[in-house]
């Protein structure tokens, strides 16, 4: 009883769901889960791939293990002190979904497991040793595969021929950002294409980031990988129209909220990897000795009602193999 009360007298500010909440047991493991976004509709779609993962492999929330949420909103300057709150909770494990969250941890733990759904360069960062033996108390799976950039880039040419500006919409909080930033260039470089950076520290950067790019007169914009992005997913479609700058996205969940095209991993599937790797270790396996996993496959997603709002027109070989057609 003690601990529930602990956890629920450090968790007053926050906001968490009721079930998990009002379910926590001295008896069962506890899984932390800190959050870069909001506890919104997409924090919802990916905890419902999430649990149901988790429920697929015997493990039912509030029944063989309790969570507890802490949610940053799209502050990155708040991370450290939620991660704080997690590790003194001791939970058995801690679960992230973005760079930023997992390096806040990072920080707060050395012995805690953590599992992120997103590593971005965990070797080049620092957070593994090695994809093969990450070595720590860290694990997960990748979101930024090698070569993705420049894939992106091939699809935006054969999108608009023409390009040869493109703008990259950039979170400089993001510690993972300078390496995709890196490989943005040097693929362009191959394909004779320049690169117009645009970066943002918070929300309220985005308006002048865009102003920015359409000052530069860019043929499209990059929004690279970042749940600050994702969260204001919305916002940027209508910034982007307003331009009338095409933009591609990381996550399909842009383009349904009407960004033109989407190029990467599917997120959801990502968590219900990760998902996996929870298990293991509440099962007594260590972090260190789980491989960080590349995801299954990568997802395009064109908005066609957007792209004849742009006044675009998509090729058929681009339709063709896309994953999702929205009209």
């Amino acid at each position: 009883m003690r601990r529930r009360e602990f956890i629920t007298l450090l968790g007053g500010a926050t906001a968490w769901p009721v079930a998990a909440r009002a379910q926590v047991s001295a008896k069962r493991p506890l899984v932390g889960w800190l959050f870069s976004g909001s506890q919104n509709n997409i924090f919802e779609s990916l905890q419902r791939a999430f649990l149901q993962r988790l429920n697929e492999l015997g493990y039912v929330e509030g029944r063989h293990f309790d969570t507890i949420y802490r949610f940053a909103n799209g502050d990155g300057s708040r991370m450290p002190v939620l991660a704080g709150e997690l590790v003194r909770l001791k939970p058995n494990v801690i679960f992230t979904g973005s760079v930023p969250a997992t390096f806040a941890v990072k920080q707060a733990t050395t012995t805690i497991p953590i599992v992120c759904a997103s590593l971005q360069d965990p070797v080049s960062l620092g957070l593994v040793a090695s994809y093969a033996s990450p070595g720590g108390n860290i694990t997960g799976i990748a979101s930024n595969l090698p070569g993705l950039p420049g894939k992106r880039l091939e699809i935006i040419r054969e999108l608009i021929p023409s390009a040869t500006k493109i703008g990259l919409l950039v979170n400089i909080n993001n510690q993972g950002h300078a390496a995709q930033q890196r490989e943005t260039e040097a693929a362009a470089t191959m394909l004779a294409v320049k690169i117009i950076p645009a970066e943002v520290r918070m929300p309220a950067d985005i308006d002048t980031a865009f102003r920015v790019l359409s000052q530069e007169r860019v043929d499209m914009v990059i929004v690279l990988l970042d749940f600050m992005f994702f969260n204001e997913g919305r916002r940027i479609g209508a910034l982007a129209a307003a331009a009338r700058l095409p933009t591609m996205y990381a996550w399909r969940e842009n383009v349904e909220a009407g960004g033109l095209i989407s190029y990467g991993v599917n997120d959801s599937d990502n968590y219900r990897l990760a998902a996996s790797y929870v298990v293991k270790i509440l099962k007594g396996a260590e972090p260190r000795d789980l491989p960080v996993k590349f995801p299954n496959k990568l997802e395009m997603v064109i908005n066609l009602n957007t792209a004849r709002a742009l006044g675009l027109t998509v090729p058929p070989t681009l339709i063709f193999r896309a994953d999702e057609v929205i009209e």
